[in-house]
């Protein structure tokens, strides 16, 4: 795959991204006010609960995809077409093992049910519905869609998009349409759940055998293609323990946030943390698709090449991370004020302590994308760590400062894994000469985004913005537009990257090679 088509598909499946997630967060604010209106607060609850319990279940899937997109990087590459087929298929079996599984593990937590959930006011049979549904659309994905993984590899991530993301579209506008003009709507509603996944599926399957014509499933047993790709089996229990390493941190946070203050102060940091969920959202739908560029070029084994398309991403990346987190810390508070009220603002040190841990995971995204390019997973010791520095943290400081306490803890422990040990890890093992280099952009372009916020924030604490939905769109545009373009400026005065990351861009859209 070339330069040019690498940068062509990775525009395109990010604008295609950004567009369906637009969408979907525009119909979501609809269908959410009539789902409630006419199914009720207890089926959705319902809802969100069984989808929690069967995500614990879907625990067993860490690591495969990850590393089924990592070792796919060079025969796709290569255009080696059987051992594409040998992986896929190796991948299948594996898919199959967990789908028996959490059938197995489903079956037995159903016969829970009546414990778990005892306190509702709902019939049983609802709960029982509801999980049977949501398993049946999990299973698809283990046995028919976990061939998309080769659209992802080779950056046409947008097909995806286009067949799974346009059923779940239409999906929801006839589900609305149904529970308001149909009787028995949480039958309509259920039915279509079920009805429209098995379309997905089956739209996404074509998609992907249109695409990969040749993508079967070779006459070869478990245990050889087992032995034959021992490495990728080695990858997957690597891949594992930082994915859980990332579960386990993201639900015990809240359970010690609720140890150490009340339940109204959780549900005053959970608005925060909306706001937050959404950013890392768009983030993720603008930059995920990308990563398969990453690992073509990474395929490739031109290290100069690496070393200045790291550079062009991670000063773009930057520019757009510290725009988010700027506007968060400056927008947060009027929004919730306009939203819910001024009694549920948290103070501005808390806010302050929230933009830091979202501009950590956002900043983090260029060294990870090529960190999962080269397939480096061995430090499994990291998220272990990290776990441990993440939790005795923030209940030692918790205990002392309250909530400011335990983001603090969290905060800690990212820098010393997140900030200063992935980056180690990186150039070192593969990137050997570049760490200088990256030493000098990370702490230039931080140097400029503190500089640009401290004078973006001076300019526009003279102005009070006023109340009203208007008044704090043309707020909100000013603050925005004013600090990215500061950034943009400085940015491309001090980085080569910037400067040559900008004009590829600008390259492709000024000939419409989109």
């Amino acid at each position: 795959m070339t330069k040019s088509s690498r940068t062509k598909n990775s525009l395109k499946n990010s604008i295609v991204a950004l567009i369906y997630y637009i969408l979907y967060l525009v119909l979501s604010f609809f269908s959410r006010k009539v789902f409630l209106e006419y199914l009720g607060t207890d089926i959705l609850g319902l809802n969100t609960t069984a989808q929690n319990l069967l995500q614990f279940l879907n625990l067993a899937e860490l690591g495969i995809g990850v590393a089924v997109g990592f070792t796919l990087y060079k025969p796709i590459f290569d255009n080696d077409e059987n051992t594409i087929n040998e992986i896929v298929t190796l991948q299948g079996y594996l898919y199959k093992r967990i789908a028996y599984f959490l059938i197995l593990g489903s079956a037995i937590l159903m016969c829970f049910f009546p414990l778990i959930f005892k306190k509702i006011t709902l019939p049983l049979w609802y709960t029982y519905a509801i999980f049977g549904v949501l398993l049946f659309s999990a299973l698809l994905s283990y046995f028919v869609n976990y061939r998309q993984i080769v659209l992802t590899a080779s950056q046409k991530d947008y097909k995806i998009q286009y067949s799974l993301r346009s059923v779940t579209i239409i999906k929801i506008v006839v589900q609305m349409i149904a529970v308001t003009y149909f009787p028995n709507g949480f039958i309509w509603w259920l039915a279509l759940e079920a009805i429209f996944a098995g379309i997905g599926s089956a739209a996404l399957h074509r998609i992907t055998m249109k695409e990969f014509p040749g993508l079967i499933s070779v006459d070869k047993s478990f245990k050889e293609l087992r032995t034959k790709y021992s490495y990728f089996v080695t990858k997957i229990k690597q891949i594992f323990f930082h994915k859980l390493g990332g579960f386990v941190l993201t639900q015990t946070s809240p359970l010690i946030i609720y140890a150490y203050s009340t339940l109204s102060l959780v549900a005053i940091y959970g608005n925060y943390t909306i706001l937050v969920s959404g950013l890392l959202m768009l983030v993720n739908a603008i930059f995920n698709s990308i990563g398969a560029g990453v690992g073509n070029l990474v395929a490739e084994g031109d290290q100069n090449k690496i070393n200045k398309v790291f550079c062009e991403l991670f000063s773009i990346r930057f520019l757009i991370v510290s725009t988010l987190c700027f506007c968060l810390y400056m927008l947060a508070d009027p929004f919730i004020t306009l939203w819910i009220g001024k009694e549920y603002l948290l103070p501005d040190s808390t806010l302050l302590l929230i933009v830091c841990m979202l501009f950590i995971n956002l900043s983090r995204l260029t060294v990870d994308a090529f960190i999962n390019a080269y397939g480096l997973f061995s430090d499994i010791w990291a998220p272990i760590v990290e776990s441990i520095l993440n939790i005795g943290l923030s209940v030692l400081l918790g205990a002392y400062f309250g909530l400011n306490g335990i983001l603090s803890g969290v905060i800690i422990s990212q820098i010393i894994i997140i900030v200063l040990w992935k980056p180690y890890f990186l150039i070192s093992r593969k990137m050997g000469g570049f760490g200088m280099v990256y030493l000098k952009i990370y702490l230039s372009h931080l140097f400029i985004f503190l500089i640009i916020s401290w004078i973006t924030l001076n300019i526009f604490n003279r102005f009070e913005i006023q109340e009203g939905l208007v008044n704090f769109i043309t707020y909100s545009l000013m603050v925005c537009g004013v600090f990215f373009t500061f950034m943009l400026l400085s940015l491309m005065s001090i980085s080569k990257g910037m400067r040559e990351g900008l004009s590829r861009i600008l390259l492709f859209v000024s000939r419409k090679r989109i």
